[in-house]
């Protein structure tokens, strides 16, 4: 008789799919509000879209109990900056905190793939991408999750970042009209969840601009 022995796994993967993208004047972030594990649907109305300051949004993708205990703690960190400096945290600084927080946690990680978006100190639309551990990258556009191998070459396509080699170095804003941005958005996603069972029900997009922060709604199939 095989002995049977219980196994504790810490971690879980609920799918979704995160995109940003940065314009001269505005940031657009969306993802789908599918959440998944294995076959099974949990629920087909869950935001991934997190709100860190009046000017920066991160959306994140993994195991979404790490991701609610990751926005927890980001949302302590600057209760605690605000009280010391009687202001909000700038994106740019807000992306350091962000790769800090994973890289401490570097050996237990929290298993979340994000996409932190906003605007820098000129006002221009920022994207940052990272990597479970805290690496990051400032970029023009980027995608997480389970569908993100789907949307970047689409976003490579038609976004055509200047490679980060160029010297001097090229601004990595798109050249899109916000309503352009939010139309090709809406595209990569409708692709996304014809082919990745984790994407789908329901798209989710904010967009940040000189007016502050709206948000709108695309259906997206439900199968």
């Amino acid at each position: 008789m095989t002995k049977q022995q219980a196994r504790f796994e810490p971690y879980d993967f609920n799918g979704g799919t995160c995109v940003a993208i940065a314009g001269a004047d505005y940031c657009v972030v969306a993802a789908d509000t599918r959440m998944s594990t294995g076959y099974n649907i949990l629920t087909r109305d869950y935001s991934k879209i997190y709100k860190l300051a009046d000017k920066c949004m991160m959306a994140s993708s993994g195991f979404q109990a790490d991701v609610r205990a990751l926005q927890k703690v980001l949302g302590a960190k600057h209760l605690i900056y605000q009280h010391q400096h009687n202001k909000q945290m700038s994106c740019p600084a807000m992306a350091r905190l962000l790769s800090n927080t994973l890289y401490y946690k570097r050996f237990f990680p929290y298993y979340t793939f994000n996409v932190l978006a906003g605007f820098d100190e000129e006002g221009k639309g920022c994207v940052y991408t990272y990597d479970a551990v805290g690496s990051y990258e400032k970029v023009g556009y980027s995608a997480q999750g389970s569908g993100a191998k789907l949307i970047m070459p689409v976003l490579d396509n038609q976004l055509k970042s200047p490679s980060p080699l160029l010297l001097p170095a090229q601004d990595a804003v798109t050249p899109l009209s916000e309503a352009e941005a939010i139309d090709v958005v809406k595209d990569v996603f409708a692709s996304a969840a014809e082919r990745d069972i984790y994407t789908g029900d329901k798209l989710e997009i904010v967009i940040l601009n000189v007016d502050g922060i709206r948000r709108e709604y695309a259906e997206l199939r439900k199968d």
